[in-house]
């Protein structure tokens, strides 16, 4: 996906080195890495390639299910609850091919990059054919995600998820065959066939504790670890699904992870929302991270989680898009803070730094990416740059431009992306995906029962 290339210099009007937005930077990159950091450049030198705006280190989307992306619009059309979501979620997923997964994948993707994603971490679990018969490869449709990511332009790190049962103690249901392997064993020895490549990380899922019966949490958290990948986990969502477990196991999902060795710093809770103290103190004292989907959370109602006391208790926070209702990671970034401004009346709860954090660099940690999410020498030449000269954004002076990125800025204003060294994004076009809406409208089309 990324060639050896020769030194390219990019000047950037702006960057973000984390602390403060810097005047005048100019890159040196160099195999897909930044060779050189110089500050103090005024104007682009006569080889630079100039970007003008606000140049932060490239997003990272720590949670995503591609194919709900085919869901934007029809969940919105009347009332519900998660549940009654999940029932059409679960007719789309009946639909999925192989062929139709990886043509709206690679579409899903290409709006990543035009909204300044550089990775995303795919939550994968439709792993076989409906009914549940394998494929002739039997991961034909991680593949086909691994190829979509590919063709984007972007990094991936399929986790691949176990999902064996349909509650507590319930076998699959018609819709969940095709998620099932029969055991973890069956699942880790699958698993174990998908390789790694220059752009793509494998990591491990356990989809949830309701879809992972107890005893085979170990053997998921023990592929994990053997192989120093990471491990992913939907966790208290739902309410229902805390009353289910303390019926079935007399204690909280957190609580009855913590016991079977599945959390740990390799370890992401994704949602975290109705947690115990209990539960705090164990994901932070585990260095458990938190990946927080605002946007996802709002759209299903599931709640507010407790972002502030999960991070005090040393859980650290990334962000993903989840189910697609928008693909906006400044969007989860403000969306994080400002459903805390709600929930407690009071601001300032993330400084726009302290966001800009969650979004990249703490997002490429919790993928597997710990060489991504910094403009520093070394790191992977994966940046976004966002105009500072927009309806949204112009106005505000240039030291203030991390905060206006944050509190004002959309996926709309991204102008460019670059990955490894390479433009995926110029000037707000894609330039391996032509036509980025056709290629979603002709995906989800093709979705359509």
């Amino acid at each position: 996906m990324i060639p050896t290339q020769r030194t390219r210099t990019y000047w950037l009007e702006h960057a973000w080195l984390g602390t403060h937005a810097e005047p005048g930077v100019a890159l040196d990159v160099r195999d897909g890495r930044i060779a050189a950091v110089r500050t103090g450049v005024p104007t682009p030198p006569p080889e630079a390639e100039p970007l003008r705006g606000l140049t932060i280190p490239g997003l990272a989307n720590a949670h995503s299910h591609a194919f709900h992306r085919a869901l934007r619009g029809t969940v919105q059309v009347g009332s519900g609850t998660f549940w009654t979501w999940r029932e059409v979620m679960y007719a789309t997923a009946e639909r999925l091919t192989p062929e139709t997964y990886h043509a709206l994948a690679r579409a899903v993707y290409a709006e990543m990059a035009l909204a300044g994603i550089t990775s995303v971490g795919e939550f994968h679990y439709v792993h076989h054919a409906p009914g549940g018969s394998p494929y002739v490869d039997p991961n034909a449709m991680g593949e086909a995600l691994i190829e979509a990511a590919a063709e984007a332009g972007i990094r991936i790190t399929l986790l691949d998820a176990c999902y064996l049962s349909a509650g507590f103690g319930q076998p699959p249901d018609r819709h969940q065959l095709r998620f099932s392997d029969g055991t973890a064993e069956a699942w880790a020895e699958r698993c174990s066939l998908l390789k790694e490549r220059d752009h793509a990380r494998i990591g491990a899922a356990v989809h949830s504790v309701r879809a992972v019966p107890a005893p085979e949490l170990a053997t998921v958290a023990r592929w994990a670890g053997e192989r120093r990948a990471p491990l992913h986990v939907h966790l208290s969502e739902q309410t229902a699904e805390n009353d289910a477990c303390l019926k079935a196991h007399g204690c909280t999902p957190t609580r009855l992870l913590a016991d079977h060795g599945v959390l740990g710093p390799r370890t992401t809770g994704v949602h975290n929302t109705h947690l115990t103290e209990e539960d705090i103190a164990l994901l932070g004292g585990s260095r458990t991270g938190t990946c927080m989907c605002p946007t996802t959370e709002r759209d299903l109602a599931d709640g507010i989680g407790p972002a502030v006391a999960l991070q005090r208790a040393g859980s650290p926070l990334s962000l993903g898009s989840d189910s697609h209702a928008v693909i906006d990671l400044l969007e989860e970034a403000r969306a994080m803070e400002l459903n805390e401004r709600l929930r407690t009346r009071t601001r300032g709860h993330w400084t726009a730094a302290a966001l800009l954090h969650a979004a990249s660099e703490a997002g490429h940690a919790a993928l597997g990416w710990e060489e991504a999410g910094n403009l520093r020498t070394g790191a992977l030449a994966d940046f976004t740059t966002i105009a500072l000269d927009t309806v949204r954004t112009a106005g505000p002076q240039p030291r203030l431009a991390a905060e206006t990125a944050v509190f004002a800025a959309s996926a709309a204003d991204v102008r460019h992306t670059v990955v490894g060294g390479r433009h995926v994004v110029r000037d707000g076009v894609h330039a391996l995906v032509p036509d980025v809406p056709s290629a979603l409208a002709g995906a989800v089309r093709a979705l359509r029962g």
